[in-house]
């Protein structure tokens, strides 16, 4: 008996004239640095691609979850039995139409983001949502560190892990100064209007950080290249 082969699931780049190239250039362009629309419309022209900057805005809505999330599976199936592995929680102010909302976010001890979630208040219905939502995905951390929030002893009690949790000063550091990025793509994009596409694009910007993270603070010239190069490699791999 012949076996039944798999058929092969539909391109996502079908319905597109331009190629997968091209629109894997533009959500990456638009992402990761802090250009607008607009900018990025401008630098593929000098380029000799002719796209609109509603393309690029409509490009990044459809691609950039699907990127993000194929980079967060990858991520997710090496980490898995990690040991030692040590979470870091903060959360963000954002404005949203002149109101403040709030940016949770939890980054490992190499400064990946592993998680991003926005809502309106702080307390402990907030911070049990969004701890639940990071155990759920990446599993158990052995240590939390946290500030000095009560809204997270409180989750964390009733999440039974509050013998894990961390506070000191300068401890949490490490998600502080992963902020920065953001800080700098908020300004480019002269802030946000909705709560809907505040976390869709930090979920996004998140993972795609994560992936062009290559440390070259701690690593030598050519140790760095080949880090880039493979980061590269894997991106333009990535939905095909």
């Amino acid at each position: 008996m012949s076996r039944k082969s798999r058929a092969k699931p539909p391109s996502p780049f079908r319905c597109f004239n331009s190629s997968p190239e091209v629109i894997r250039l533009v959500v990456l362009m638009y992402v990761r640095f802090p250009l607008s629309l607009r900018n990025v419309e401008d630098l593929l022209f000098e380029r000799g691609i002719d796209l609109c900057h509603e393309t690029v805005r409509m490009w990044w809505n459809r691609f950039g979850p699907m990127f993000a999330g194929d980079i967060r599976q990858q991520r997710i199936s090496r980490m898995r039995g990690f040991r030692h592995w040590r979470w870091h929680l903060d959360e963000m102010y954002v404005k949203l139409n002149g109101e403040m909302v709030y940016l949770w976010r939890a980054v490992d001890h190499e400064g990946e983001i592993l998680e991003s979630y926005v809502t309106k208040k702080r307390d402990k219905s907030a911070a049990l949502t969004f701890m639940k939502k990071a155990l759920k995905r990446h599993g158990q951390a052995d240590a939390i560190v946290t500030d000095g929030l009560k809204s997270y002893s409180a989750a964390m009690r009733e999440l039974g892990n509050l013998d894990r949790r961390e506070i000191g000063r300068w401890t949490n550091n490490r998600v502080e100064n992963s902020h920065l990025p953001f800080r700098r793509r908020e300004r480019a994009m002269l802030r946000f209007r909705r709560m809907k596409t505040l976390q869709k694009f930090a979920s996004v910007h998140a993972n795609v950080h994560n992936h062009f993270n290559l440390e070259r603070h701690v690593v030598d010239r050519q140790t760095f290249k080949e880090r880039r190069s493979a980061a590269l490699v894997e991106w333009q791999s990535l939905a095909s």
